[in-house]
């Protein structure tokens, strides 16, 4: 029996006209999936515009950040698999079926997909500093994370209930971040980690400053590196963690 699928689409501000596109084309690929919109501030009359969309949708009057709007809707979630794509529509739900492959087959816990990888089929409208920002900071990630790729922020990702019940504990970051320590935390319990090439394709109206976020995500990437280290019981990090007042998860925040 096929293991049952659940996706997220995390969206703040977003077009209506293309989350409807792309929510139909989720639907259509994965009929039995269920799809679930976690939607931040949503502007008047969008969370209306969605209602006919075959998905469900939670909607706050805030900015959560899509960490945290990504882990709302997998606790909402009862599926075996839980997977999240961007509600850009930049990962084509081909793509996406490729990452959730080596988690619905069991072979990985944790599937990666990947723009930067080298069978990766990119149609790019990046400005170069916005891909050298890019590229630096996951060549940083590779050397300080236990688990090594070339791509850690690309928006389609999917990891089984069980691997999702190890980790959700273990998950601070609410913003952008979050990618990277929900890798970084796989790592530190021995979860198999699978990189997957996509075909992706960079949307220029992106929401993301990538420098002040770059900048933001090399100083979380120094706390999700501590964090790792601390549950793979390093002397010196639980020292570290032992001396600073313990940060609330993600989990176990109000909404």
């Amino acid at each position: 029996m096929a293991a049952s699928l659940g996706i997220v689409v995390p969206a703040f501000d977003p077009d209506v006209e293309r989350l409807t596109t792309y929510v139909s084309e989720l639907d259509e690929r994965f009929p039995d999936a269920q799809i679930h919109i976690e939607l931040d501030a949503p502007g008047a009359g969008i969370v209306e515009a969605l209602t006919d969309l075959p998905a469900s949708i939670n909607a706050v009057p805030y900015r959560r950040g899509k960490g945290a709007a990504v882990t709302a809707g997998f606790e909402r979630l009862d599926t075996a698999v839980l997977s999240f794509v961007d509600a850009d529509g930049s990962t084509p739900v081909d793509s996406l079926a490729e990452v959730l492959e080596p988690v619905l087959s069991g072979r990985a816990a944790l599937a990666v997909g990947s723009r930067r990888h080298p069978q990766a089929d990119v149609e790019s409208h990046q400005t170069f500093a916005r891909r050298f920002l890019g590229d630096g900071f996951a060549w940083l990630a590779g050397k300080l994370l236990t688990v090594s790729l070339s791509d850690y922020q690309c928006g389609a990702k999917a990891i089984t209930r069980a691997g999702w019940e190890q980790i959700r504990e273990h998950l601070y970051e609410p913003g952008f971040a979050w990618d990277i320590e929900l890798i970084a935390m796989a790592g530190a319990f021995d979860l198999r980690v699978e990189e997957v090439p996509i075909r992706w394709e960079d949307q220029p109206n992106s929401s993301v400053a990538p420098i002040r976020t770059t900048i933001r995500m090399g100083r979380t990437l120094l706390a999700v590196r501590h964090r790792a280290k601390q549950l793979a019981d390093d002397s010196l990090h639980q020292a570290i963690a032992d001396r600073r007042g313990a940060p609330t998860a993600l989990v176990d925040r109000d909404e």
